[in-house]
């Protein structure tokens, strides 16, 4: 799949970085040697503000919340990368996911994945509700649900898969080809994937959403949201979103979120390989219920997921058979860092009930199968059999 992954090319725009695979592009993107110096950094311009030489003819960037040369380097970066028409670079995936789902307007309804995210849910139960935009949740396996919870008022789907923390996986291409015939508009988030593995606006999407806390960034150490529009009529749309709201990354967190975008390729390779050892070995262990990962044999959406990605990524989750069991694995694994967020070089243990999903009601948890015994693992770069024998033993426990 990897080597797959490395001849898939696309044109969009961005000149000849965008005829290059993939792990060359991640280097040489188009702003990886400043004009000016030669260096082989973009640099951090550390501005609020830019000064008009001629007042007659403004500048490129006036004012930061605007337009700031580092964020830019993010946002063609990512746009090169999804191969769409224009990037956004926002201060988180909530960001990023708020402002987009702005371009509803009041008495809009959207379609939504299930199990999705629990921030995402709750923007849109808690907050986008009072502003009159409507949301129906559905099981997206099932493209008779989807097209069932069609309203006179539908104005987008809002797509999610692999799920958070479930892994169900929707058609993509039979999702956008609907839509699209009854004018919505289509997003995404593609945080789990990645432009590695998976590149939705090949497949018909309109918008791709990331949480780049998490694979892109790679390092527990910013906070940021990225978005990539697939045509520019639609990307002036964002930007007027973007600059109205203020919701933009600064340029010392862009510049950290392209030094880790840099070795996307290599930490994804790696730690799913690791993944995939893990699941399997957990799909063989009376001490699990159950094990949710897309590259299982017996995963049932594994057959759509290989015609629309090109891996299955760094994240599994399994249910420990009650809150009780998940809690005590929670307290004996010593590797892993027991925390809220994934993707990261440090392999991360969550418990969704009581971290990414805590906002999601009890009983619309389990409704999704986010049962108080699952758990999720963001299997990161430390040696496999070593994950392994510590998740033994803290089953054991």
């Amino acid at each position: 799949m990897s080597e797959d992954n490395k001849e898939l090319t696309t044109e969009n725009g961005q000149g000849a970085a965008g005829d290059r695979k993939f792990a060359t592009k991640l280097i040489h993107f188009g702003a990886e040697i400043d004009e000016q110096t030669g260096a082989s950094s973009v640099p951090i311009y550390q501005a609020s503000t830019f000064h008009h030489h001629d007042i007659f003819n403004p500048p490129q960037y006036d004012y930061s919340r605007s337009g700031n040369p580092t964020r830019q380097a993010l946002e063609d970066y990512i746009a090169l990368l999804e191969g769409g028409n224009r990037g956004f670079a926002f201060a988180s995936g909530m960001a990023a996911i708020s402002t987009t789902f702005l371009l509803l307007s009041a008495g809009d309804h959207v379609i939504v994945t299930e199990d999705v995210y629990g921030g995402t849910y709750r923007l849109l139960t808690s907050i986008l509700n009072r502003l009159g935009i409507e949301s129906t949740f559905v099981d997206m396996t099932d493209f008779a649900a989807v097209q069932a919870a069609l309203l006179p008022n539908t104005k987008a789907v809002f797509m999610e898969t692999p799920s958070n923390p479930t892994l169900k996986i929707t058609n993509i291409a039979e999702t956008t080809a609907w839509a699209k015939e009854h004018g919505l508009l289509t997003m995404l988030d593609n945080t789990f994937m990645t432009p590695y593995h998976q590149r939705p606006i090949e497949h018909g999407v309109d918008i791709v959403l990331h949480s780049a806390t998490k694979f892109l960034g790679g390092h527990s150490d910013v906070l940021a949201g990225l978005a990539v529009t697939a045509d520019e009529a639609l990307g002036k749309r964002l930007k007027v979103l973007q600059n109205g709201m203020g919701t933009v990354l600064s340029a010392q967190e862009s510049w950290l979120l392209m030094r880790g975008m840099k070795t996307l390729q290599t930490r994804m390779e790696q730690s799913e390989r690791s993944a995939r050892k893990l699941a399997e070995w957990l799909s063989q262990d009376s001490r699990v219920s159950k094990v949710y990962y897309p590259g299982l044999e017996g995963h049932p959406g594994r057959e759509v997921h290989e015609r629309q990605s090109l891996g299955y990524g760094a994240v599994v989750s399994f249910d420990a058979g009650s809150g009780e069991k998940a809690k005590a694995l929670l307290s004996k694994v010593r590797i892993p860092l027991v925390a809220v967020s994934l993707g990261a070089v440090e392999s991360i243990l969550s418990y969704p009930a009581m971290m990414s999903h805590a906002a999601m009601p009890r009983e619309v948890r389990l409704e999704r199968g986010i049962t108080d015994g699952l758990v999720r693992y963001s299997v990161g770069l430390e040696d496999i059999d070593d994950l392994i024998a510590d998740l033994d033993q803290a089953l054991n426990g």
